[in-house]
């Protein structure tokens, strides 16, 4: 299925020709598209994913926080992008594989995460990153689109494996502009690896606005390639959730890779390094808050008599203890010394290790010298 290829004009008109199930101001909207791909939601499943979201919220806080702190050298927030992340990674099985950028801590978090590993990476301590294995997530990506080659890469080890599983990989909407990204959907297409693309379509790729990369939906492109590809609106978690299951059918089938693009809005910087205010106005963030993610479900669970002040309290608390443990985590991790870098490299001693390693303690030592 082909998206409406309207030109993107303005965020408000962009927004509008995406498919919902949950609209801005709460309400249910009929979508025979995406209600039966939920259709066993029921309030509860609903409440989990609310929760989710709120306590993805408050992690991110934290994460920014510790590094504005010092106790971390970078952090990516995901404000803002918590139904495209909750949403979709909810819907995956436990025997699929995630392959992420560098901004998905919803994915992870979703994935089962621990307290360490929201941070282990953004602090450069050993290891630098979660298990894999553990999470069914491979290592969060820095090099801008090349996770999408690697997911194909595996979804073609599960065509040969002849599994029942499929690689999931997230980009933002500047990837789409990298050739990796263009090539991994080439490779997807050809050989129908089971494969599915989620771009969320945030907006901004670092400082430059969407409409400047692309002047139609990014949804449209998938289709040259060969690959269905669905626009939801990425504040809707349950249209989020309800257009993964469609892509996840679609690979599982053996029909091959299927697309999405989910349209949300980055609310924070590109990263702790970026000060967004030099590049965009203040309305757009207005706008964008009036379509917060987590303020639509709690509106539409109330309306139905299905959340309270109470309930609220609760998933608050739940958020804070979250965040509790995520600085106790951080701030009790013990760094190695910095020669530590060198062990475990080889198996055996080498002349040339040894003499990188002499050659870096001589220049720590210069540092002492300066005290």
């Amino acid at each position: 299925m082909s998206p409406q290829l309207t030109p993107i004009v303005d965020t408000a008109q962009d927004l509008e020709l995406a498919e919902r199930i949950l609209a801005p101001g709460g309400t249910r909207v009929p979508n025979a598209l995406l209600d039966p791909f939920v259709a066993d939601v029921d309030a509860e499943q609903l409440r989990d994913l609310l929760r989710d979201m709120i306590v993805l919220r408050r992690i991110d806080a934290e994460g920014f926080a510790l590094q504005r702190q010092g106790q971390l050298g970078l952090w990516a927030p995901c404000k803002g992008q918590e139904a495209a992340q909750i949403g979709t990674a909810r819907a995956l099985e436990p025997r699929d594989y995630v392959f992420p950028s560098y901004r998905e801590t919803g994915v992870i978090y979703a994935r089962g995460a621990g307290p360490h590993d929201y941070v282990r990476t953004w602090r450069g301590e050993e290891g630098a990153a979660f298990d894999p294995d553990a999470l069914g997530v491979a290592p969060l990506q820095i090099i801008i689109g090349a996770q999408t080659l690697h997911a194909v890469g595996y979804a073609l080890g599960i065509l040969h494996d002849g599994a029942d599983e499929v690689a999931v990989t997230y980009f933002g909407d500047g990837a789409t502009s990298q050739g990796d990204v263009n090539e991994a959907m080439v490779f997807a297409a050809s050989y129908g690896a089971p494969v599915v693309f989620v771009c969320q379509n945030n907006h901004w790729a670092i400082s430059e606005p969407v409409a400047v990369q692309s002047q139609f939906p990014i949804s449209g492109r998938a289709p040259g390639f060969g690959i269905p590809s669905l626009r939801v609106d990425g504040n809707d978690v349950l249209a989020c959730m309800a257009a993964m299951r469609w892509a996840l059918a679609h690979a599982r089938s053996g029909k091959g890779p299927a697309y999405i693009e989910t349209v949300t809005y980055r609310m924070g910087p590109h990263t702790t390094a970026d000060d967004p205010t030099r590049y965009r106005g203040q309305d757009a963030l207005e706008e964008w808050g009036r379509r917060d993610p987590i303020d639509r479900v709690d509106t539409y669970l109330r309306g139905l008599g299905e959340r309270d002040d109470e309930r609220a309290a609760a998933d608050d608390a739940a958020a804070a203890t979250a965040a509790a443990e995520m600085r106790a985590a951080c701030l009790g991790m013990v760094t190695r010394p910095p020669l530590a870098v060198f062990d475990g490299v080889y198996a055996e001693p080498h002349t040339g290790l040894q003499r990188q390693r002499e050659d870096y303690a001589a220049y720590l030592a210069g540092f002492a010298d300066e005290d």
